[in-house]
Parts: C-alpha cells; structure tokens; sequence
C-alpha cells in the first residue's frame, strides 16, 4: 500500500502535476477554477491512513462560467482519455462501492478510459447544492440561521489550486462569517441555551438521578463548545469531527481538560465544580470580546437553591442589546432560537439542503 499523503497535498499536486498540464495544452483559453472543497476529511485537514478506504484519493472540482456548460462531456472525454491511471501511487480510477450506491473507492486499473473523480460544475450548482441558496439571489439575515455550520465550513474550507474565474474565491470570502449583528444574536442564543439548563443539571442529581444529570451535562458541555467556536469566529464540522475541531482553538487547552473532567464525573457535585470552572473562562473569553461592558465571570446562586450558576441569561440579554440591525432585532423579538445547529442535531436535517427553505418558515 502507498504511504499515506493528506488528500489536501495529493490533490494539490494531482492538480498541478496532472490536470493542468491538460487544460493547457487542450483548453489553454479555457478560464476555469480548481478547488477541493465540499465534504469530506481530507477537505477538513481530518484525513488519516483509515480514510483512504472511501471517498478518497486524486479528485478535484473544477468550476466553470455557466455559459462553459455545453463544453462538460467534451473536457470530461478529454479528462478520461488522457489521466493517468495511477498519481504517485495512487489509483485515478473509482468504482462504486459495493451495496452503497455514490460510495467511491480507488480502483486499479491499466487499460482504458479513466473513471475519474474530478467533478465539472459551476459556483452556482456547487453552493445551490449545499446551502440550497442561489449565489444570484439576495442573501438575508434568515439565510445565515438555516445554512448548517457544517456546510459553511464545507465551502469555506479546503483548498482552491487555481481560480481564473475570480468568482469562487469571492463567494467563499462572502461566507467566511456571519454578519456582525446574526453573530450577535448566535452568540446571545448560546449563552440562553446555557442559562436554561445550567441549574437543571446539579437538580437531577440532587434528587439522585446522576443519569439525568449526567446527560443534561453532556448537553452543556456541548453548548460551551459551541460556544467556543462562535467565539474564535470558526464554523463547527458535523459530529465525527466536533471534538477535533476544538482542540484547534486557542482556548482549548484551557477547556478540553476541564470539560473531559465533567465527562467523567460520577457525581454531580464533581460536574458543578468542573462547570464552575468552564463557566469562568467562557465569561472571560465573552468579557474579551469587548462586545457588551464587563460582566460578571463568576458563579453564584441559582436563586435560594444550592446551585452554582453563571446565569448565561444576563449575558445573552446584555449582547441582544448591541444589535442594531432592524431585521435581526425583529427576529430576537419572535424567539431566541438561534441557528439550525442549535436547536437541532438531526443529522437528515442538517445534511440535507432540501429541508432549509422549510426552515425559513421558522423565522419568517
């Protein structure tokens, strides 16, 4: 088996090694894109030896201007007919995987047209597929609360090899963030989130449900850490690597210890102290941010209840109030939901770029 290579550099160099070389000699006044971009574990930096079993291997997108279009079954004929078979050994061709249809795996194969995995579209199919958004249309404040972070961080991340449209490095530089007054109101819906169950967890316990306490904690540490990434101005990847993605910030050496202590606490009384703990280095961090005057970065009573609370309520209403945009305090006025990610973690939901115009209705 060849040596492992992040997807991100074999790719890179299968662009420049063995696709361009073709366009300049075939289409030399062709203007076109060259990105990897879009799902995927190499796209995110997170592939490993274990990712080359699928969806890996020498691939591209290449993009194109709308009126190109026509030119696509000519360039993919030129593509199959002229790759290479094997790129610094790997092979160029795929086969479906077996019982599961649009799985890729690396074929070796000699002889004949390649079959490979380099995907020809435009910028507007690229982000129509995975933000159900028309790059041609208006792009509103509701938009930026039904697009998963974990697609924005898809057409954001990766890697662009070559861009003669301009178009998508200019597409991915307008979604590289939220607008200043949605994150606002994201950041204002985390730290809701955690004032309204920051008391539950030590509640259960106290009544001896440490089950229930302890998965009420899992839900709060989750939150932190989202948190977290809306803090640092980092979009958040889908589960598998979440808690990857975290350890990348700064303030997870501060965090990852404290957190993985609540995970393992057998009783609520050792989540209380572990969270006392996060809670006064996330108010810190808010305090950091200069976005509200300085508040208060220590616990206190939940009320006369021997529980000890950051109260992320007070913290969510004193960063609602630094919004000033009409469209965004109007939606504050509705429900502090948030974004989709946080109050839902249904993978069908937040895969599926189908359901986000159903989603409008939420905030519409």
């Amino acid at each position: 088996m060849t040596p492992f290579i992040p997807g991100i550099e074999l790719c890179r160099r299968f662009y420049e090694e063995a696709v361009n070389p073709l366009f300049e000699r075939y289409f030399p006044a062709l203007p076109y894109a060259a990105a990897l971009i879009g799902h995927g574990s190499d796209v995110l930096g997170f592939d490993t030896a274990m990712s080359m079993d699928h969806d890996w291997g020498p691939r591209l997108q290449l993009f194109f201007r709308e009126q190109d279009i026509p030119l696509f079954p000519t360039i993919d004929e030129m593509l199959r007919s002229h790759l290479p078979h094997m790129f610094v050994g790997f092979p160029v061709d795929t086969i479906e995987f077996a019982n599961e249809p649009g799985i890729m795996v690396m074929h070796q194969a000699t002889t004949g047209s390649v079959n490979h995995r380099i995907a020809l579209m435009t910028p507007r199919d690229f982000f129509r597929y995975h933000l159900a958004y028309d790059i041609n249309q208006p792009l509103e404040d509701i938009d930026w609360l039904t697009f998963p972070s974990q697609e924005l961080l898809a057409i954001t991340a990766g890697a662009v090899y070559h861009d003669g449209l301009g178009e998508l490095t200019a597409l991915r530089k307008r979604f590289a963030w939220y607008p200043h007054d949605i994150w606002l109101y994201l950041l204002a819906a985390g730290w809701q989130r955690i004032g309204q169950e920051e008391h539950l967890m030590p509640r259960a316990g106290y009544v001896g449900d440490e089950l229930g306490s302890a998965i009420i904690a899992s839900r709060l540490v989750r939150d932190i850490m989202r948190l977290c990434f809306l803090m640092e101005k980092r979009y958040a990847p889908y589960p598998k690597w979440f808690g990857s993605a975290f350890r990348q910030l700064s303030c997870a050496q501060h965090f990852v210890p404290i957190l993985w202590r609540v995970q393992q606490s057998s009783t609520w009384q050792e989540r209380e102290a572990a969270f006392s703990e996060a809670y006064a280095v996330l108010a810190s961090m808010h305090n950091a941010l200069g976005i509200t005057e300085t508040l208060s970065a220590t616990v206190s009573s939940f009320h006369d209840r021997p529980f000890n609370v950051i109260h992320g309520e007070i913290i969510a209403q004193a960063i609602l109030k630094q919004i000033t945009s009409p469209q965004v305090k109007h939606l504050v006025t509705r429900h502090l939901i948030g974004s989709v990610d946080q109050f839902s973690d249904s993978t069908d939901l937040l895969s599926s770029s189908e359901h986000r115009l159903l989603l409008r209705k939420l905030y519409e």
